[in-house]
């Protein structure tokens, strides 16, 4: 079947119903009434759907889910995925079947590539992560509700992902590994291990560390755009950081995130490792990227010109940069529809099958 600009209105259309419905979900408002899309019976079970996420994932508490909910939610209006749409040429595309293997560290984390593969006029295979196996099959009975046709695009796989001219795979370094292996003479989109990190020049006002805890907090620190690195100009006073991010400290109140906070924390101790703490985060100055759960590294630097050529280097591990010049504090996990991860353009890839 090839795309036709009125399949591809109902497609961005059936979205755009689907993004009020999870911003209702993100906020945790009442059934507003059939307006909504949904009966009050279906929007109930939904409902407990986010509540329970967290007996089949620690990390997935109700206020991550309806964190990721509202902010996929509040991207999915009709003017927002015609602009977005507008950039490519859709129209007249054969549909193919795409396999997506979605990776499950925060709420929803694949649902992105899901909507490219949709809007693109093509049918989806998705295995999904076991950490993350009851939301978006919740979200895609809504989905149908809206648009029938869906039921015949969209397929569960719970063993081995099979007959599909594309594939879009998610992963750790390890699995990306095994992902080329397998996957490799498909056209494919491959996704490594990435994190984020945050360049401060010293003049950040508290409000804008305090929006920084966001980048480093929400859902606790475990996806790919949040900051795990901090760089920091010679002479910073690291009282200030923690002064600024204060607000996020009940974060240590969670129990999957303090056992790895104590847990590394008791392990650097041991080690005689020189720690900066302030009772819910440590601080270790390292030049590595990523940092455990419950820590940051952080590095200093004298010239910004040379951090930023260091940084550009260092691409191919990194997923934002969090800065005055770049993404705003507090953002990085507010990702508009264009915002790719890996900087990957997956409408264009999907185009071009």
């Amino acid at each position: 079947m090839k795309m036709t600009k009125k399949e591809l209105n109902n497609r961005i259309q059936s979205f755009s119903k689907l993004g009020e419905l999870m911003k209702s979900f993100g906020q945790k408002e009442k059934w507003p009434g059939f307006e909504i899309g949904c009966t009050q019976e279906e929007y109930i079970d939904f409902e407990d759907t986010i509540v329970v996420s967290k007996h089949h994932n620690g990390w997935f508490t109700e206020d991550n889910v309806r964190m990721a909910l509202a902010a996929l939610g509040n991207e999915l209006t009709e003017e927002n995925i015609s602009l977005w749409l507008n950039n490519y040429s859709l129209i007249g595309q054969d549909a193919k079947t795409i396999g997506i293997i979605m990776a499950g560290n925060i709420p929803l984390v694949g649902f992105h590539d899901f909507l490219c593969v949709l809007l693109a006029g093509h049918r989806v295979k998705i295995k999904l992560s076991s950490d993350d196996k009851l939301l978006l099959p919740g979200l895609v009975k809504f989905l149908i509700n809206f648009k029938p046709e869906f039921k015949e695009e969209i397929e569960f796989v719970d063993g081995k992902l099979e007959k599909f001219d594309a594939v879009i795979a998610t992963g750790s370094n390890n699995t990306a590994r095994y992902f080329n292996y397998y996957f490799g003479k498909y056209p494919n989109i491959i996704r490594k291990n990435r994190n984020s990190v945050a360049v401060l020049d010293g003049t950040e006002t508290p409000e804008e560390l305090n929006q920084l805890g966001h980048d480093i907090f929400d859902y606790f620190g475990l996806g790919c755009r949040n900051v795990t690195k901090l760089y920091l100009p010679e002479g910073y006073e690291i009282d200030k950081f923690f002064k600024g991010i204060f607000n996020f400290s009940q974060v240590v109140h969670a129990n999957k995130y303090a056992n790895n906070y104590d847990y590394n924390k008791a392990v650097w101790l041991l080690n005689l490792e020189k720690l900066l703490d302030n009772g819910f985060i440590i601080l270790r100055e390292d030049e590595t990227i990523a940092s455990a759960t419950g820590s940051l590294n952080y590095e200093y630097y004298s010239d910004r010109k040379e951090l930023n050529a260091k940084l550009s280097g260092l691409e191919e591990n990194i997923q934002c940069v969090i800065s005055r010049d770049s993404i705003p504090f507090g953002d990085s996990q507010k990702p508009k529809l264009y915002d790719y991860a890996d900087g990957v353009d997956t409408i264009a890839f999907l185009v071009s099958l």
